[in-house]
């Protein structure tokens, strides 16, 4: 089915320049908490994490973040490699990372910091293995709480092994490293997605790219024409209005997205205010909802949120898109009231021509015989976040056209 409704055009930014910077993936940084981010303190250690790029390029540049730390983070040597199979590394790809032609860097508290161009030809939807060895006690690690690349804790600076240690432990969440950029030899768009636990692909097999995000970079990576880089910048339990699990989604847009190198794209899917703010008030989500803080909103918030959202991106002379909310029928978060402003939300979404663009999730989701819910097949059995088919349905509904 054809999920997207377009309205008129909005404003274009300057034409996307061969051989400038792009960015391919991102992961909105966190600070550390008790919900779904957290990374022990680690020392005299190497995170090994593996990345899927969306769009390739002839170098690639990474950005880290201690933009939630508590003391600077001194990264005392770095490395970058296309990933083999069994998480190796492919020979003769695996290259140094300098910092201000120097090998090693220490981030100020509360900054981030990109690295030098690296010269490494990396191909749309390939794998690269990003190596930080950090010699000194880290506290407080900027991360990213839901778990979608692959990540190793090795003691040690182990940033120059081609294999996995046998001494490796799991990496808990994604830490420090928040973006990685291209320069491609081709003109080349990014699609910056705004978003919640939907979008960070809550319910989708961990390791394995099947948020909708990935299926939509892997369509636009098969089809000819303008070249598409996307970039997930979702956060479970984000909201636009409230902080509460990460920050709020208006005051993250211009870092998390319209700072985003190459952005010619914005998508607004953000749905948690008006769930969390209905949630009913029980015993067994009491304990859930005490994570967010802050007084209810209520449509008018919503709809005045994504005005605000749009015309931000507007004035950076992007296009920007807005998808209607699913349906969470079924959940524990779940009331008819709150069902009821959703579909207040999303039908203002469909009508309003604020955006030059409309995916329509919420249609692509719904149970026929029960539109509050999503249909059986496609959740992860929560009735609110999706299966890896129901990402895959998501992506399949959105026409390309629409970044045309």
């Amino acid at each position: 089915m054809d999920s997207v409704i377009t309205t008129p055009a909005g404003l274009e930014g300057p034409a996307p320049q061969a051989g400038a910077w792009v960015r391919t993936w991102g992961a909105s940084p966190q600070a550390p908490d008790n919900s779904v981010s957290r990374v022990e303190p680690f020392e005299n250690a190497t995170l090994r994490q593996i990345v899927r790029v969306s769009g390739g390029g002839h170098r690639v540049r990474l950005r880290i973040s201690n933009e939630y730390g508590t003391a600077p983070l001194t990264i005392g040597a770095a490395r970058v490699a296309v990933t083999d199979t069994d998480d190796g590394i492919r020979h003769g790809s695996d290259h140094e990372v300098a910092f201000g032609g120097r090998p090693t860097v220490t981030v100020p508290t509360g900054a981030p910091v990109l690295s030098d161009p690296v010269d490494l030809r990396t191909a749309a939807l390939s794998r690269l293995t990003i190596s930080l060895y950090l010699p000194d006690r880290v506290d407080t690690a900027t991360c990213h709480g839901t778990f979608h690349t692959l990540g190793w804790i090795v003691p040690g600076d182990a940033t120059a092994l081609v294999s996995l240690p046998a001494d490796a432990t799991p990496l808990p969440a994604q830490a420090l490293i928040t973006a990685v950029e291209v320069q491609p030899g081709t003109p080349t768009r990014a699609i910056a997605v705004l978003g919640d636990s939907r979008v960070d692909g809550v319910g989708s097999t961990p390791g394995t790219d099947r948020r909708w995000t990935d299926g939509l970079a892997e369509r636009l990576a098969a089809r000819d024409g303008q070249a598409f880089c996307v970039v997930g910048q979702g956060i479970s339990g984000n909201r636009m209005l409230t902080d509460g699990i990460g920050t709020a989604a208006l005051a993250r847009f211009d870092r998390d997205v319209l700072a985003t190198p190459g952005l010619g794209h914005v998508v607004i899917a953000v749905g948690n205010d008006l769930v969390l703010s209905f949630a009913p008030r029980t015993e067994k989500t009491a304990g859930f909802l005490s994570v967010f803080p802050g007084s209810p909103v209520d449509v008018d918030d919503v709809i005045a949120a994504h005005l605000q959202l749009a015309a931000r991106a507007r004035a950076h002379g992007v296009k920007v898109h807005a998808a209607t909310i699913a349906p969470y029928g079924g959940s524990e978060t779940y009331s008819a009231e709150g069902d009821k402003a959703r579909e207040q939300v999303n039908a203002w979404i469909r009508t309003s021509g604020a955006f030059d663009g409309v995916l329509d999730f919420d249609a692509v989701w719904r149970d026929p015989a029960d539109p509050t819910r999503i249909r059986g097949d496609l959740h992860m059995g929560d009735g609110l976040h999706g299966s890896d088919a129901g990402y895959a349905a998501l992506a399949e509904s959105i026409d390309l056209s629409l970044f045309e």
